[in-house]
């Protein structure tokens, strides 16, 4: 299976319009958003959990990143909240469930084979939120050289100068909306640029975003 499987174009996916698809465990159902491959596959998606429902174990070859959107995801390692963002590194394995039900944004086989950082952060604390450009607040979550993930905080009317990208960007909207030449992304919509790609941004209302930069090239 491919969705938007080429990483040099361009996508944007308001994940409102998708159709939740069961997946192969009952009550898991997922919104596909990037996928290259069958059940084991390259893949970023929204995935839902009904309350009480479980996934079987699995072994996670190249990594698995998430970020619980709402209610509370659990494996052996704990239990994970809204806000909490989470890296389990390659090699690593786990049998997920949610008690009360839970949607993540969740990313799969998308590490280097050398990176085992093993990454839990409450993005919901403002403790360790910086000041960032004019208007902009920033939450760091992950950084490696060809690799950084953040949360961003605009202020409404915020504008941003030009920047570039040569290893690709991807964003993920949380609440609120942003603009560039290209177009208007809200609440719920996942948008991947191309590496080589150069953005001019601004806010009219807002926006808290998870961002993910340099990661698309081989």
């Amino acid at each position: 299976m491919k969705i938007h499987a080429d990483l040099s174009k361009r996508a944007v996916v308001d994940c409102a319009t998708l159709d939740w698809v069961p997946s192969p465990m009952p009550g898991v159902e997922r919104r596909m958003l990037e996928r290259d491959g069958a059940e084991v596959a390259r893949a970023t998606s929204l995935v839902r959990y009904a309350p009480g429902s479980a996934f079987s174990a699995h072994r996670h070859d190249l990594g698995e990143e998430f970020l619980v959107l709402q209610g509370v995801f659990s494996d052996e390692t704990g239990d994970f909240t809204e806000g909490m963002y989470v890296r389990n590194p390659p090699g690593s394995s786990h049998i997920p469930s949610s008690e009360p039900g839970a949607v993540i944004l969740v990313k799969l086989r998308q590490m280097k084979p050398d990176d085992d950082a093993i990454v839990r952060i409450d993005t919901l604390d403002t403790a360790s939120w910086q000041g960032g450009r004019p208007g902009e607040s920033i939450l760091p979550l992950f950084v490696r050289p060809d690799e950084e993930v953040v949360m961003l905080d605009w202020q409404a009317g915020a504008s941003f100068d030009e920047q570039s990208f040569p290893g690709g960007a991807e964003y993920f909207v949380l609440h609120g909306g942003f603009e560039d030449k290209d177009g208007r992304y809200d609440q719920g919509t996942w948008l991947r640029l191309p590496p080589g790609s150069r953005q001019t941004m601004r806010t009219t209302q807002g926006a808290r975003i998870w961002r993910k930069t340099g990661h698309l090239t081989s």
